[in-house]
């Protein structure tokens, strides 16, 4: 019956395939399988984006998140990807506190799983924190310590400096390793390799570069007493050539940190140093005593400042010329200065004053400076006589014409006029060529109202034999009696004057007098002036004063004279012509010709053939540029007729 059951079953029939030939696109398997995934994910929708707005809502994602990854742990208690997930996750919040602890209690489930180990230390470095690093990796070492990767880190990290130190023992690598130190907060091990740089390069190899970077290290760390330290210990040892930045950086240090006191000795001590070495080399260099005494004087105690200015002084210049001590002298005018000003004692004050006037060799030269500055201060010291006697014999031993001015000059501020009087006429016997000293005296008088002893001491000048500026001497004279208004004196020093120069510009003064005294006559007596004076440089060599002498009377005319007068003078003006002369060389040689320009006065008969033949050839000259067009006419007119 079974059987028979199971024939009359129908077996369903098969479809037949018409084309038996295989498809043009085949289709593997791989690429079904492709199409099936994509359209899984397709299908999928994206995880909504959660955005959290307050603390609340954060807390409960933390919460869940956490709950998530405890369920997970707690599930597969084995799987230390997990652990690692949640203690990544703790870090990525900055709950470093909280994936330490998920990295220990991953530890306590597989201690011996050597990416943990990793993952922790990692962590703990990306975070700068060294010294749970260093722990971490003591442990992992002593718990495995056949695995490579855990030494191969270390290296990297920590022994890589160790290492270079000794390989390359050069002050960069030093600083480099104390630096990584500093860097990830291991303050004594960086201050160790600090000391043990100093240690091994010692005192014959010092560099100032390790004592600059171990000093900036403890400045780092606020502690200034170890870095004056250093720097103290360095400057005493390294050479003062070669510990220029070191110097640098503790000015910048003391500025920062140091009272006023330190900054001062750090600079004073640096700038000492190189005074004593420019002094040393060349104790005649003046500028460089110069400049170590200011420095002294502006830090030290007066006893450093004098034992300094004696030092200086010491050095006497070699040689017995002025030249030579000019330099020299100002070294004793600053010291006496200093212990007037700054010391405030005026005894070794004025010994100091005596002993260089002492010192100076004053038959050959002196200097009038030292002498007025002297008694200069026996006047601050209300030491009248003391300065008259410095001043007395300085005139005595090296008259000078600035000692004589400077005596002088104290007498008239005391008002003593009758010693002014002895003292010029002692000027003057000294240098009786001195104008000046001639024109001061007869101001004085005449300031003192004493007006015939002032007339009597310009009869006095004028009449000296020799004069070093006797145009402003008989200046000085003749406006000495215009101010008197004694006009009729006036044209006598004129006349006198006229005697001794033709100098143009002493008629044309002249002249100018004349006209500006308040008279009917002026205007006569001034043409006059111009008449005589045109006479008498007929026969001058330099025409260019005579031309002056018309120019000037020109002038005048032109504002006060008459149609008449003023034609006159223009007949007076000469011509200016261009002519050569021959040269010739300093041993008679000819040198060739060169062209000057002359003047030719109408007024001179034995110029008057010139001006008949510079007429003709100015007449032969406009001919020459007339006679062209008058060709050119008669051409036209011919040209018309022949029409």
């Amino acid at each position: 019956m079974a059987s028979t059951a199971a024939g009359k079953q129908r077996i369903p029939k098969v479809a037949k395939v018409k084309n038996k030939a295989p498809a043009e696109v085949q289709i593997t398997a791989e690429q079904l399988l492709r199409e099936a995934k994509e359209r899984e994910l397709e299908l999928l929708p994206p995880p909504p984006k959660q955005k959290i707005t307050d603390e609340e809502e954060l807390n409960d994602y933390k919460l869940r998140k956490r709950k998530g990854f405890e369920d997970n742990i707690r599930k597969n208690r084995t799987v230390i990807s997990n652990w690692i997930k949640y203690a990544q996750w703790e870090e990525s919040l900055k709950e470093v506190q909280r994936a330490r602890s998920i990295y220990e209690r991953a530890l306590d489930v597989d201690h011996r799983n050597v990416a943990l180990w990793l993952k922790y230390a990692e962590m703990e470095m990306k975070n700068r924190q060294v010294n749970h690093a260093r722990n971490i990796w003591d442990r992992a070492i002593t718990i495995l310590p056949r695995v490579n990767q855990f030494w191969s880190h270390l290296k990297k990290k920590f022994l890589y400096f160790y290492e270079l130190v000794f390989v390359h023992p050069e002050v960069k690598n030093w600083i480099k390793y104390a630096r990584f130190e500093d860097k990830h907060g291991y303050i004594a091990h960086a201050r160790k390799v600090f000391e043990r740089a100093v240690e091994f390069f010692g005192e014959e190899y010092m560099d100032e570069q390790l004592f600059v970077a171990f000093a900036k290290f403890e400045e780092k760390q606020k502690e200034s007493e170890r870095v004056r330290v250093i720097y103290k210990y360095a400057l005493d040892k390294i050479p003062k050539q070669q510990a220029q930045e070191l110097f640098k950086n503790y000015t910048i240090f003391e500025k920062k940190f140091g009272d006023r006191r330190g900054i001062e000795d750090v600079i004073v001590s640096k700038r000492r140093f190189q005074y004593e070495e420019e002094v040393k080399a060349n104790p005649h260099n003046y500028d460089a005593w110069f400049d170590y005494l200011r420095l002294v004087e502006s830090d030290t105690d007066s006893d450093t400042v004098r034992e300094v200015y004696e030092r200086a002084i010491a050095n006497v210049p070699p040689i017995s010329e002025k030249r030579h001590w000019k330099r020299y002298i100002y070294l004793w005018v600053n010291y006496a200065l200093y212990e007037e000003l700054e010391a405030k004692d005026s005894e070794r004050t004025r010994q100091v004053y005596q002993a260089c006037l002492e010192l100076i060799p004053h038959k050959k030269f002196s200097f009038a400076k030292l002498w007025l500055l002297y008694a200069q201060f026996e006047i601050r010291q209300k030491n009248l006589p003391f300065a008259r006697k410095a001043l007395g014999t300085s005139i005595g031993k090296c008259p000078k014409n600035k000692l004589f001015k400077g005596y002088i000059e104290l007498e008239l501020q005391l008002r003593e006029f009758e010693r002014c009087r002895k003292l010029y006429e002692k000027y003057l016997e000294f240098a009786p060529e001195n104008c000046t000293t001639w024109i001061k005296f007869a101001e004085l008088e005449t300031i003192l109202g004493d007006i015939d002893r002032a007339r009597a001491i310009y009869e006095l000048a004028i009449n000296q034999p020799r004069l070093d500026m006797p145009e402003v001497l008989w200046k000085s004279y003749i406006d000495f009696e215009i101010e008197q208004e004694e006009y009729e004196k006036t044209r006598e020093l004129y006349r006198r004057l006229l005697q001794r120069t033709q100098h143009v510009k002493v008629w044309i003064s002249y002249a100018q007098f004349e006209l500006s005294v308040e008279s009917g006559e002026r205007l006569m007596k001034c043409r006059q002036i111009y008449e005589e004076a045109n006479k008498a440089l007929r026969n001058c060599e330099e025409k260019e004063e005579r031309l002056l002498l018309l120019e000037s009377w020109r002038d005048f005319e032109s504002e006060f004279g008459t149609e008449a007068t003023k034609e006159r003078v223009r007949k007076l003006i000469p011509e200016k012509v261009k002519k050569r002369r021959k040269l010739q060389a300093e041993d008679g040689s000819d040198a060739g010709w060169e062209e000057y320009y002359d003047y030719i006065f109408p007024e001179d008969a034995a110029n008057q053939p010139h001006l008949k033949l510079l007429a003709m050839a100015k007449m032969w000259k406009k001919q020459q540029q007339t006679s062209p067009a008058d060709e050119d006419n008669d051409d036209t007119a011919e040209a018309e007729s022949a029409s």
